[in-house]
């Protein structure tokens, strides 16, 4: 979908602000802070290409070798789906402290798929020996070049593992309904609204590693993941629906103003947890102090 270019000098551009909030003050303002670049691209992409000689090979074959490549057609480009799929899946596991594994190995039906899909064309091409040979070289290479799904859950050790399973659900939750955001605010047609949600999703994810580093504090913090985004989220997508069909400034300003709601509560519940947590550090020296100050022994 086209959209329309929106900066400082463009036509309904802003002049950036003064506002201490703004993303030019507010070190997290950067919606780029902590982005990586994805790896589901260049060679993902190439798979999806790949396949396509096989239909002019079956429209110039006969009906049983012509649907033979056609299976074959349709098992590479599942595979390519599943593979950058799953390296999306990776990559959100991997960004995260605490994480579950995929509930479906997607790079490993993506190799097996590839397999089968070389399989075909050789046994159409040439023969069971060939059909083998591709096999078993397409999802050994497959595998090498894309690699396994993470295949344990991730949590931190010490940590009760039913706690960190609680805060998994709550993320997964929660980044739900900031996709749920991002789909709709791009209904509205609007860069800087995009670039403004993209702003709050960054503070509300340091709520989301905060948690996840300290299992203790999603009770101190479940509104946030649940309640409040789950308000966010519907807000977004009566917003989005209303700018889309008239570019009421009115709404537009309320929804940018609850967005200035959402970012300082969000940043303020971090704030307070990590102060917490440093506090709870406080304690335990202070016991480890005084422990060894009564047991007597002084270095000489």
């Amino acid at each position: 979908m086209a959209q329309r270019y929106g900066g400082e000098f463009s036509p309904k551009g802003k002049a950036p602000s003064d506002d201490p909030r703004s993303s030019a003050a507010s070190p997290a303002g950067n919606s780029f802070r902590g982005a990586r670049r994805t790896r589901a691209g260049g060679r993902v992409n190439l798979l999806f290409l790949a396949p396509f000689p096989l239909i002019w090979q079956a429209f110039g074959s006969e009906p049983v070798v012509m649907a033979t490549y056609l299976v074959a057609f349709g098992a590479l480009i599942l595979s390519a789906w599943l593979t950058r799929e799953g390296i999306k899946a990776q990559e959100a596991y991997e960004a995260r402290k605490v994480a579950r594994r995929p509930a479906l190995p997607r790079k490993i039906f993506g190799s097996v798929l590839a397999g089968v899909g070389l399989a075909l064309v050789g046994f159409a091409g040439h023969g069971p020996l060939e059909a083998a040979i591709f096999a078993a070289l397409g999802t050994v290479l497959h595998s090498m070049a894309f690699g396994f799904d993470p295949l344990k859950n991730k949590g931190l050790e010490g940590v009760d593992l039913h706690q960190t399973d609680r805060v998994a659900r709550a993320v997964d939750t929660a980044e739900a309904h900031l996709a749920a955001m991002s789909d709709a605010i791009k209904r509205a047609q609007d860069r800087q609204l995009e670039a403004r949600v993209d702003r709050f999703q960054t503070v509300a994810r340091d709520l989301f590693r905060t948690v996840e580093n300290d299992p203790r504090d999603l009770t101190a913090a479940r509104k946030y993941l649940g309640i409040y985004l789950q308000g966010a989220r519907d807000a977004t997508i009566k917003f989005a629906d209303i700018y889309a069909r008239n570019q009421n400034p009115q709404a537009r300003a309320d929804y940018e103003a609850l967005l200035v709601d959402l970012e300082d509560n969000f940043a303020a519940r971090t704030q307070k947890l990590l102060a917490d947590d440093a506090g709870d550090m406080n304690v335990e020296i202070d016991v480890l102090r005084e422990r060894l100050q009564r047991e007597g022994v002084r270095p000489e």
